[in-house]
C-alpha cells in the first residue's frame, strides 16, 4: 500500500461566524497549478463517493467516473490520490467540514496518509464536532483560528495574479501522425524483462509536435478523463508512435524514476524491437498518475495501461481520443462531380488506419534501415 511516511498534521480551522471574507479567501486560494485546491463538498449528502468526485472536479477532472460499480468507493478515491500525487497539489482545503460524517472524514485522512497533502478542514463551529474530534483522536492535528489568518493562504504564498490561461486551439481536430501506427495486427507480445536501448540510439525518431500543440494535447488529456490509465496510454501513443500491442507490454517497473523514460517491449521483432523512449515533460504527470493508481490498487506487475480495478463498461481509448479531438491524419474528403468537397456526414467517424510496419511511412528511420539487412519477404 502506498503511504506517506511522515504526513503533515491535519489543520482544523475554526470559523464559528461563517464569515464571508474567510470563505472567499479560501476560494481565492484555489489554484491547482500552484499546488492548492479548495473543495466545497456537495450539500445534502453523506456519500463518500460524492466527496471523491468533488475533489476530482476541483482538480479539473470530469465526473462522475464511468465504467465502475456505482457504489464502489475504491476507484474514485484511488484516482483522487493518483492525480494528487502526480500533479503539484500540496494543500487541500475542505470547506463545511462540520457537516462531514465519519466515513468521509476517514477517507480524507486516508488521502492525506497516501499523498502527504496538507489537509485543512474548515469547521464553522466554535469547536470541532464530536465526530471530527473522534476521527482525529489518533491523528496528529492542530487547531487554528480563521479570524487571525486562514492557514495556507498567506499573502506571500498566494500568487499576485494568476498566469493567463493558454488560448485553446479553438477545439479543432488535431491530426497527429504518431497515431497512424496505433492499430496493428501484431497480436499479444510475449513477456520480456530486458533493458531495452534508447530509441535514439537505434535511430528511431517518432514524429515531433510543436510546443504549442504539445501544450494543447496535455490540456485536453488532463480535462477529458479522470481515468489515469487511459490518459497515460493515449499520451504514450502520441510521443512514441507505438502500436497497441507494444503499449500493452509496459509495466510500472518499465517507468524510470520520475517517469523520465518508459520501456516498450517487442521481443518477437515485429516492429523495431524493444526500445526505451524519453518521456516529454508534458506527459510525465499522466504516466505518474497511472503508476500511482496501480500502486494504490496493489495491482502488482499487471500492464501499466490496464484498469487496476474491475469495470464492466470502461471507456475505450478511441472514445477518449474522440473526446479530445485527437486523431491520425485522415484520408482526403471525397469530391462531388463539380470538384468541390462533398459535405461531411454528421455520423462520419474517425478512421484509424491499419498499420503493421513503422518504416512504411516517410517519418520512419530510413537511415537506420539502410545499415540493416533487408527485411523478410513477409514484411516487405
Amino acid at each position: 500500500m502506498l503511504t506517506c511516511p511522515d504526513p503533515p498534521p491535519v489543520t482544523v480551522v475554526l470559523d464559528p461566524h461563517d464569515d464571508l471574507p474567510h470563505t472567499r479567501t479560501a476560494q481565492a486560494a484555489h489554484n491547482p497549478t500552484t499546488g492548492r485546491a479548495t473543495v466545497h463538498p456537495t450539500v445534502g449528502t453523506d456519500s463518500t463517493i460524492c466527496l471523491a468526485y468533488d475533489i476530482l472536479a476541483a482538480l479539473g477532472k470530469p465526473v462522475p467516473v464511468t465504467g465502475y460499480p456505482r457504489l464502489d468507493p475504491n476507484p474514485p478515491w484511488a484516482m483522487t490520490a493518483a492525480w494528487t500525487l502526480a500533479t503539484p497539489i500540496t494543500h487541500l482545503t475542505v470547506l463545511r467540514a462540520h457537516l462531514l460524517g465519519r466515513r468521509r472524514i476517514h477517507d480524507l485522512i486516508t488521502l492525506r496518509e497516501r499523498t502527504g497533502v496538507h489537509l485543512l478542514l474548515v469547521c464553522h463551529r466554535r469547536r470541532p464536532t464530536p465526530t471530527l474530534e473522534q476521527a482525529l483522536r489518533q491523528v496528529d492535528h492542530r487547531l487554528a483560528d480563521a479570524a487571525a489568518r486562514l492557514p495556507g493562504t498567506e499573502d506571500s504564498d498566494l500568487p499576485r495574479s494568476r498566469p493567463p490561461r493558454p488560448v485553446p486551439m479553438h477545439d479543432r481536430w488535431l491530426n497527429l501522425p504518431a497515431l497512424t501506427t496505433y492499430c496493428s495486427g501484431d497480436g499479444a507480445q510475449r513477456r520480456c524483462r530486458c533493458t531495452p536501448p534508447l530509441a535514439h540510439d537505434r535511430g528511431f525518431h517518432p514524429p515531433q509536435m510543436p510546443p504549442t500543440t504539445a501544450t494543447e494535447v496535455a490540456r485536453r488529456l488532463h480535462t477529458a478523463t479522470a481515468h489515469p490509465h487511459l490518459a497515460a496510454q493515449l499520451a504514450t501513443a502520441v510521443f512514441t508512435a507505438a502500436s497497441d500491442a507494444q503499449l500493452h507490454t509496459a509495466r510500472p517497473t518499465d517507468l524510470a524514476d520520475g517517469a523520465a523514460t518508459i520501456a516498450l517491449h517487442d521481443p518477437d521483432g515485429l516492429r523495431f524491437g524493444c526500445l526505451t523512449h524519453p518521456v516529454p515533460p508534458w506527459a510525465r504527470p499522466l504516466l505518474l498518475a497511472a503508476a500511482y493508481q496501480h500502486a494504490i490498487a496493489e495491482a502488482g506487475d499487471t500492464p501499466l495501461f490496464d484498469a487496476p480495478f474491475t469495470g464492466n463498461d470502461l471507456p475505450h481509448l478511441f472514445d477518449l481520443a474522440a473526446t479530445c479531438k485527437l486523431r491520425p491524419p485522415q484520408p482526403p474528403k471525397p469530391r462531388s462531380r463539380s470538384g468541390r468537397p462533398a459535405p461531411k456526414p454528421q455520423d462520419q467517424r474517425t478512421i484509424w488506419p491499419f498499420s503493421n510496419a513503422h518504416y512504411r511511412y516517410p517519418w520512419a528511420v530510413t537511415e537506420y534501415m539502410r545499415g540493416c539487412p533487408p527485411p523478410p519477404a513477409w514484411r516487405r
